[in-house]
């Protein structure tokens, strides 16, 4: 079964950061129809949610910080910032920002795996994450890449509950019947000052199609599209401020 709304312990929202948000949300305003919240809030502080019809769907922000990556960032629902963010450190992880208020929309904190992987954690209130999962246009899948898999299996499983399905080459990641993403272990086809990390991937009509628009605006083909077993055609990119990003089209959707 596929996640159909934000679930607690499972991918909510993602979040790209990058020196040039009006270039981003150009690409992938274009790349998979999305419009940018039209309203202008200073204390946002060029925050934008991004929506495909009328449901949030991601964000787009600059960079708060000189050593933060132009990357995306993959979010995850809890109950209790406060009390996830203890098991994070209990596991081997690290807090990097301590949870706190955003607004009335929610609690915040941005976290890291043992590997150093980044990811945050949303406690909603008034804002709830993504209005929209696995239809074209909209996060479907999250994938952690790491150079310690074993690690990885004993860490997510103890903070946030996971089920762990692993096979010669890869694991996936579930909850309750559903499973969200998965885990691949870095090879010598990462460079060395690759870190770890989490890296979404967006639902899309045609996995061709979309990868020769992006080629066409700038953006570039870290893995070509490739057909994996079940008929699920997939494919990474790198938009044109750098971050990278995932595509797939399952069989089922043609």
């Amino acid at each position: 079964m596929k996640q159909t709304s934000v679930t607690t312990n499972a991918p909510c929202w993602v979040e790209l950061g990058t020196d040039d948000p009006p270039a981003a949300r150009t690409f992938y305003t274009e790349l998979f129809g999305w419009r940018p919240d039209g309203g202008v809030r200073p204390e946002a502080e060029g925050y934008t949610q991004m929506f495909l019809g009328d449901a949030p769907a991601a964000a787009v922000t600059p960079r708060y910080a000189p050593q933060q990556p132009t990357a995306w960032t993959v979010a995850f629902a809890v109950a209790d910032a406060e009390v996830t963010a203890a098991k994070i450190k209990a596991a081997g992880g690290k807090v990097i920002k301590e949870p706190g208020d955003v607004l009335d929309h929610g609690r915040f904190s941005v976290a890291a795996d043992p590997s150093g992987a980044v990811f945050i954690l949303w406690q909603a209130r008034r804002f709830k994450g993504a209005g929209v999962f696995n239809e074209p246009g909209s996060l479907g899948w999250v994938e952690l890449a790491t150079r310690d898999a074993a690690d990885a299996r004993a860490f997510y499983p103890q903070v946030f509950g996971w089920s762990v399905a692993p096979s010669e080459h890869y694991t996936q990641w579930g909850l309750d019947g559903r499973d969200f993403g998965g885990m691949l272990e870095m090879d010598d086809r990462y460079p060395p000052h690759v870190p770890p990390h989490w890296l979404p991937y967006f639902a899309v009509a045609d996995a061709d199609n979309t990868v020769s628009r992006a080629v066409a605006m700038g953006g570039e083909v870290l893995v070509p599209v490739v057909s994996m077993q079940g008929g699920r055609r997939i494919a990474v990119l790198r938009d044109p401020q750098g971050a990278a990003f995932g595509i797939y089209r399952d069989a089922a959707e043609g």
